[in-house]
């Protein structure tokens, strides 16, 4: 970040130093919210949790090397007080962005593949400067901001992510950075109970191109209709991406390899050049022609984008993991979130992956689907029964919907009487040919049904709700280290 003087800080913050607080000590960076990331220099948020309150580690952070605590109460440390940490927190990343002219912001959101956008993007960018990228799904009212205040007079480009669980969410997001341009990769089914309907989540991720300036550029998947009409949002110019030709930025030519993994022709208003994705899944395809797009207006030639999202590999974890244990068995690790959408990405590529394999599922009910959750959940179970499987694994609560619909599309052998109970089999792996579909309590004991059941050369999916931890599940499998 930025140097900044704590005197400085407490007036963009609203906040008054307490506990002895020097006003000419320099907070250089970084800030942090958890006490065990403080490094020489930095400036410690503290938050009130539900279970742990930061309040109380503020003489710890002082003791590793904080200059400081952003506090919503006095502590036994310098600190700058302020009414309300989040606000402060937001209006510093602001400050520091305004100070920040000569960056460029690209903002990203969607129901789906932001994070692998960002990742694919910030590796683009990088070729044309210092890149300031959120690690992981920092996307939200704490991490948008813990982001922002990453950069320095030398970063060139901060490409964020952004993401709503309500209308306004996204707007707010872009007043801290204002967006030079704005991707927008789909309109999905993800928090749809939180919403209301989908026309919500497209009102909600639209805030995205309206907060473009004229000289902006919002780049829209042309293939999703809802996404495609944002453009009547903004008075900024409009680059489409995606497989219709009337996009700017296409894919023609797609191919998909036996391990699930994509090239197509990425084809441009100035040339075209060949892309063999390193990524799994079909998804895969549009999260890199938004990147590749993105990368285009910022004036990065076509070969160079080509070349460099060919050797792209997952940043984030648990996305589409896929790793070889030894015994050639084949795990993907999806665990990091799901939704309906997401879901149906997954077992495709379950089933281009595994084709001729054994192919195994551990999948959670879904939620956040409000008064459509039952009917979703069930037409999930029914995907999943009728997916080919050699065996299902439902996890966690709430999964009758999940098992109802599975046991209905897997042909109703079995103890259908029961699909409520945790621990209930409903089938049994007799050779029948008939796909045993268990229900159990959490993540491990998910992980020791799927190993009774595994052998050499089979494929297991882990994919589920963030709630349920299910990546758990996948670090069991591949003997105790995720990748």
């Amino acid at each position: 970040m930025i140097p900044l003087p704590l005197a400085r800080i407490a007036e963009i913050t609203s906040g008054a130093l307490s506990g002895m607080a020097d006003p000419r000590a320099v907070v250089r960076g970084p800030v942090v919210i958890d006490s065990r990331d403080v490094g020489p220099g930095s400036l410690f948020v503290a938050f009130a949790g539900a279970r742990v309150d930061g309040h109380d580690y503020a003489a710890q952070a002082v003791r590793a090397g904080a200059v400081a605590v952003l506090a919503s109460r006095p502590v036994d440390a310098p600190a700058v007080v302020v009414p309300d940490t989040a606000a402060a927190l937001a209006a510093l990343a602001t400050a520091h962005a305004a100070a920040l002219p000569d960056a460029t912001v690209v903002g990203i959101t969607g129901s789906a593949g932001k994070t692998t956008t960002k990742d694919l993007l910030a590796r683009l960018t990088a070729r044309m400067g210092p890149t300031i990228a959120p690690v992981g799904s920092y996307n939200n009212e704490i991490g948008h901001p813990l982001t922002v205040l990453k950069a320095d007079h030398e970063t060139r480009f901060m490409v964020l992510e952004l993401s709503a669980r309500n209308i306004g969410h996204i707007r707010a997001l872009t007043r801290i950075a204002p967006p030079r341009i704005g991707v927008v990769l789909n309109v999905g089914t993800a928090h749809l109970g939180v919403f209301g309907g989908k026309e919500a989540i497209a009102k909600a991720k639209g805030e995205l191109v309206e907060a473009l300036p004229r000289t902006g550029v919002a780049v829209l998947n042309a293939d999703d209709p809802l996404v495609r009409e944002m453009a009547s949002r903004t008075e900024a110019r409009v680059t489409l991406f995606g497989r219709s030709p009337e996009a700017a930025i296409r894919a023609e030519d797609v191919t998909v390899d036996e391990r699930g993994r994509a090239s197509y022709t990425l084809t441009t208003p100035s040339g075209s050049a060949r892309i063999s994705l390193k990524l799994y899944g079909d998804p895969a395809v549009e999260n890199s022609l938004a990147a590749a797009a993105a990368a285009y207006e910022l004036g990065l030639p076509v070969a160079t984008i080509a070349a460099e999202l060919s050797e792209a590999t997952p940043r984030s974890r648990w996305r589409m993991e896929v790793t070889d244990r030894p015994d050639g068995v084949t795990v993907i690790n999806d665990a990091y979130n799901a939704n309906p959408d997401s879901m149906r990405a997954a077992f495709a590529a379950l089933g281009t992956l595994g084709g001729g394999r054994r192919r195994f599922a551990v999948i959670a009910a879904l939620r956040e689907l409000g008064e459509d959750g039952t009917a979703l959940n069930t037409d999930l179970g029914r995907l999943a029964g009728g997916a080919g499987l050699a065996g299902l694994v439902v996890a966690g609560p709430d999964a009758a919907p999940v098992l109802e619909g599975a046991f209905a599309a897997a042909g109703g052998h079995g103890a259908a009487a029961e699909p409520r109970e945790s621990h209930t089999q409903l089938t049994d792996m007799s050779g029948t040919g008939d796909m045993p579909i268990v229900h159990v309590p959490d993540a491990e004991a998910a992980a020791a049904q799927v190993s009774q059941w595994l052998r050499p050369g089979d494929v297991v999916l882990v994919k589920g709700p963030r709630a349920m931890s299910l990546e758990r599940t996948a670090e069991l499998l591949l003997g105790g280290a995720t990748q």
